[in-house]
């Protein structure tokens, strides 16, 4: 299998799942779990079960959280030679409220000690980070960071966007670094509309080629995803667009949570493609990782493992 270093947040992840329909300034019934989660972390405990060496890039809270997500991450075989644990941070929190549906009603994201992975920090690691099959980053790192991976990687480089609000962060950095090009991008439907300032998918996925993405992913939740390339010069005929567009829908299956299941699509993806699978097809990979998470309780589930391409 490859390797593939994946860098950016890890969260103690607390999360509620109500019963009933969603009443506003009451209490309301349901069901509690914790778990381990970050968009990265979720994405490199995906390619570990899916059989990749992992190497993680994070940084740890010197807390009792911390520690648990550390032991947590090395007893499942994640790599955290090039992560380091934080004096005097407390570790990333994630707390999300899910409807009787399964779906998000709102979170609140406590991820600052992510802000200690500077240039400077990966600076330090580029030698190892490059030894790698492929890099995954997420958008918890600053634009700065990103800036950096984008001058520096030279293996695919992959990147989630995590939220509309972070997504700017990756689309700034492609901005300042106009000879940069960035492999692929996953995003969802609201984020794509957000940072392009489009009306319709279409619209943006364009424009988020023009910025130098080679494959662009924005998923759509019930309605599948959204694919996109520029289709190379040399691969044109007469008469054809110059660019590949191809939508997939959703897969069938019970939705117990939505949390982790982009982290999933992503982590399929490059599974997928490191299998040697071809875009679009990729995204199909992506599809199937992600039902399998919306099927749990977790944001990430262990039974990822046994599905087949």
């Amino acid at each position: 299998m490859s390797v593939i270093t994946v860098i950016g947040g890890s969260n103690f992840d607390l999360s509620a799942t109500l019963s009933q329909p969603f009443v506003a300034a009451d209490s309301n019934p349901g069901h509690v779990s914790l778990g381990y989660g970050g968009v990265a972390r979720n994405i490199a405990h995906n390619l570990c079960l899916l059989g990749h060496e992992v190497k993680f890039v994070s940084v740890f809270g010197n807390d009792i959280f911390g520690n648990l997500m550390r032991d947590y991450c090395k007893g499942i075989g994640i790599d955290l030679g090039m992560s380091e644990m934080v004096k005097d941070e407390r570790s990333g929190m994630y707390l999300c409220i899910n409807n009787n549906m399964g779906e998000m009603i709102a979170a609140v994201a406590d991820t600052h000690v992510i802000d200690r992975i500077t240039p400077e920090f990966l600076e330090k690691r580029t030698g190892e980070l490059n030894r790698a099959d492929a890099i995954v980053a997420d958008t918890n790192l600053s634009e700065s960071t990103l800036s950096f991976l984008l001058d520096n990687s030279i293996v695919p480089l992959y990147v989630d966007t995590v939220s509309s609000t972070k997504a700017w962060r990756i689309i700034n950095a492609l901005r300042d670094n106009h000879l940069s090009r960035l492999h692929a991008l996953k995003l969802n439907l609201k984020e794509a509309l957000v940072v392009t300032g489009c009306q319709t998918v279409e619209e943006a996925a364009r424009k988020l080629l023009e910025l130098g993405i080679e494959h662009v992913y924005i998923t759509m939740s019930g309605e599948g995803v959204y694919c996109a390339r520029t289709v190379d010069t040399d691969e044109l005929q007469e008469g054809e667009p110059d660019v590949e567009e191809t939508v997939f829908p959703a897969l069938p299956g019970e939705v117990v949570n939505t949390t982790g299941a982009g982290d999933a699509f992503l982590a399929g993806v490059v599974h997928a493609e490191m299998q040697g699978i071809k875009f679009p097809q990729t995204a199909q990979y992506g599809l199937m990782a992600a039902r399998a998470t919306l099927m749990s309780e977790q944001a990430v589930n262990p039974e990822i493992k046994n599905i087949l391409l």
